[in-house]
């Protein structure tokens, strides 16, 4: 089943006709009504009219997550209040949110492309859908919210926490789908077999997980303890929100881009040069359809690349790749690049452990220390006993460790933990301790 058949299924040709339109569309509206956008191009010396093919997208200058900071709150908003119905916004949790806008356009082309995704995925109107997103100004919960309303599904708006009530929830409602950062909802399965609950014997088949990155051995994991199909969803709330892609259930093959609502590219994080189809780099979004925030050639800071083949589920939109990191997390460890899902790859590979780890960063005087903590399972702990000079323990730190040396190019200091030791998620996991300012305090 595919939702919009004419629009996922259209012809590059056509679609990249009507890309244009919209592209020259959006251009025009944000120059016209945005003056950071019209400062922007005057300074480049771009005039909207002079958009006249896709390519010239790439004449127009980025947008960083500064200058969403830098304008806070509202004023890289295209349109005047009084056609603004709601506002979302991140976190905040390194100074003020970053801020965007929807008017009721486009909280209805939202749900409808959000309902496109969850169709993707393997659902269908009338599936039960458990929605453990957090609601409120994170985009999550009623992002996806409005995509199970949209598709004529029935939402169950449970956000997230309070875990023995969603699984309460989950054995009574018996839901089809389910929604959440993957490792809150590893969580609940956890939690379910503290309980003494089988979580493989839920009415769950699928499950969209997104708003952290993850490895494939997360999937596995989830796959495996849940008995359902993991799916990855990719949205962030300065273009738009969940939805903006999203792997198919056929293939899981990389995630299907909205490519009528968005044009996506990827850059060299260093030198923003335009990468061709196939390089990894940091990918760039601009929106083709927002009326109340667009966004030009926006910088997310995710690293990624590009597919345009065809996929054999017959959607003809541009892929994207799993995300593999964010510039901002990825770690330099003795000169080599490493990002937490590198890591996390190594580590669920080992049934020994846990899926959860943190990767710890220390002052060790004039250099950075980098700990991975990893956390072993009670059933290993009750079979090998206490952790201190434990000879079963240094054997499996040496084999992970060794696994580790292999992928990464670079050996770490592991160490392991306590069942239960490490702090759970309830909403998006931490996977980075960054304790080198309280070392520098003192």
């Amino acid at each position: 089943m595919i939702f919009n058949e004419a629009m996922e299924t259209m012809g590059r040709e056509q679609k990249e006709a009507l890309q244009l339109e919209r592209l020259q569309e959006t251009v025009r509206h944000a120059y016209e009504r945005v003056p950071f956008h019209k400062e922007a191009l005057d300074q480049a010396g771009i005039a909207p009219d002079d958009i006249q093919s896709l390519e010239d997208l790439q004449s127009l200058p980025f947008m960083k997550k500064t200058d969403l900071r830098e304008n806070y709150p509202f004023n890289l908003f295209a349109v005047d209040m009084s056609e603004v119905v709601r506002i979302h916004g991140s976190s905040g949790t390194k100074g003020k949110p970053t801020v965007v806008g929807y008017t009721k356009q486009d909280i209805e082309n939202w749900g409808e492309i959000v309902a496109r995704a969850i169709c993707a995925a393997g659902g269908k109107p009338g599936d039960i859908f458990h929605n453990a997103y957090g609601y409120g100004l994170f985009t999550g919960g009623l992002g996806l919210h409005y995509g199970i309303e949209h598709l004529r599904a029935v939402a169950v708006p449970v956000s997230g926490g309070n875990t023995p009530r969603q699984i309460t929830l989950i054995e009574d409602f018996k839901p089809r789908g389910i929604s959440g950062t993957p490792s809150y909802v590893m969580n609940i399965a956890e939690e379910m077999e503290r309980m003494g609950k089988d979580p493989r014997t839920t009415t769950i088949e699928y499950g969209i997980f997104g708003a952290e990155p993850w490895s494939e051995e997360m999937r596995t994991q989830l796959e495996e303890r849940l008995n359902i199909k993991a799916i990855d969803i990719y949205g962030l709330s300065e273009v738009l929100g969940p939805g903006v892609s999203i792997e198919c259930i056929e293939a899981q093959d990389g995630l299907h881009i909205a490519d009528d609502h968005f044009i996506a590219e990827i850059v060299d994080p260093e030198t923003g040069e335009v990468l061709p189809y196939g390089m990894e780099g940091e990918l760039v979004f601009t929106s083709l359809t927002k009326e109340a925030f667009p966004v030009i050639r926006y910088r997310t800071g995710d690293i990624a690349s590009l597919n345009p083949a065809t996929c054999k589920c017959g959607r003809t939109s541009l892929r994207m790749s799993r995300i593999k990191g964010r510039v901002d997390d990825m770690l330099i460890i003795r000169g080599v690049n490493v990002f937490p899902t590198e890591i996390e790859g190594v580590l669920f590979q080992f049934r020994e452990l846990a899926p959860h780890y943190q990767v710890v960063i220390e002052r060790d005087g004039a250099l950075d220390r980098f700990e991975v903590h990893a956390e072993i399972t009670k059933e290993y702990k009750a079979v090998v006993g206490p952790l201190e000079d434990n000879s079963t323990i240094a054997d499996l730190v040496r084999r992970i460790g060794h696994e580790m040396k292999n992928a990464l190019g670079v050996s770490v200091l592991l160490r392991i933990r306590e069942p239960n030791s490490i702090m759970r998620s309830e909403g998006k996991a931490v996977r980075i301790v960054d304790n080198r300012t309280k070392s520098l305090i003192g």
